[in-house]
């Protein structure tokens, strides 16, 4: 039977096909940027212009892909960042029994951010939402060590000293017998601070500039065929650079920010004691 005969029908065009996520019906729009152009501006740029326009009633939009994976990203390294400081902080509580020390520690850490982002600014880098985040997990850990050592220095010359004054343990040290503490482990502290800096740079170097060296050459013809760049620095290099940016400025904040947060929490310690004594 012919379908003429019971229907009427005309040719037309129509969707070829019809796209459901969560049983809503959903259109993707895609598009590639331009060499030269960041994905991330032209997305600002497009919310900005999405912002004021009119969509119909029962309409909406989202941005995915790209961008959806980006701050899923952003926040599992948020939620590891935050489990990271957490463990940190509560080992340093257990070790040093107290939390000024801890805190002087931990407001260092969150400091040398500033490191990371002024030197990605400086030099016009892009800001690699995973590599970047991971160096900064990293940086914390180096960053926390250097500060440990120089405070639990400083400690141990202020016991040191109240022996030799015949000071009980639980009282404080006058405050110039304390801040020469503190001037003397900063300067003894100085080189361990700098030489750790220094070769966790220099052995980040490389990887952040993608050096290579063939060495098969090099040792049969002495030609090492050496030259910078590769996939290698396109994917390790945001990582490096976040760390040694963040190094070099937490090495500042080690040896000249937190001696001197040391030494005002101290003298407000010693101050409080006093009015509660009186």
């Amino acid at each position: 039977m012919p379908i003429s005969a019971v229907a009427d029908f005309e040719y037309s065009s129509t969707y070829g096909a019809i796209t459901r996520k969560d049983r809503k019906r959903v259109i993707t729009i895609s598009s590639n940027v331009l060499p030269g152009y960041n994905a991330n501006e032209i997305n600002e740029k497009l919310k900005a212009i999405m912002h004021n326009f009119g969509m119909p009633a029962g309409y909406y939009y989202k941005f995915t892909g790209e961008q959806q994976e980006q701050a899923e990203s952003m926040a599992f390294l948020e939620k590891a960042m935050l489990i990271a400081l957490a463990l940190i902080m509560i080992i340093l509580v257990s070790q040093f029994n107290s939390f000024v020390k801890p805190g002087i520690i931990m407001f260092s850490v969150v400091l040398s951010t500033i490191g990371v982002f002024g030197g990605l600014a400086t030099f016009k880098m892009d800001f690699i939402v995973i590599m970047t985040g991971i160096g900064i997990i990293s940086l914390a850990g180096v960053v926390v060590n250097n500060a440990i050592v120089l405070i639990d220095y400083i400690g141990l010359l202020k016991k040191r000293r109240k022996k030799e004054l015949g000071i009980d343990e639980n009282d404080e040290l006058p405050m110039d017998e304390a801040k020469e503490c503190i001037v003397q482990a900063g300067k003894t502290r100085l080189r361990p601070v700098l030489l750790t800096a220094i070769t966790t740079i220099l052995g980040l170097f490389p990887l952040a500039t993608g050096l290579n060296i063939d060495f098969i050459a090099f040792l049969e013809t002495f030609n090492p065929h050496i030259y910078f760049g590769g996939d290698n620095a396109v994917f390790w290099g945001p990582m490096s650079w976040t760390v040694i940016f963040g190094l070099s400025f937490a090495t500042f904040l080690t040896l000249v920010i937190v001696p001197a947060m040391y030494h005002a929490l101290y003298a407000g310690k010693v101050a409080m004691q006093g009015i509660f004594k009186k």
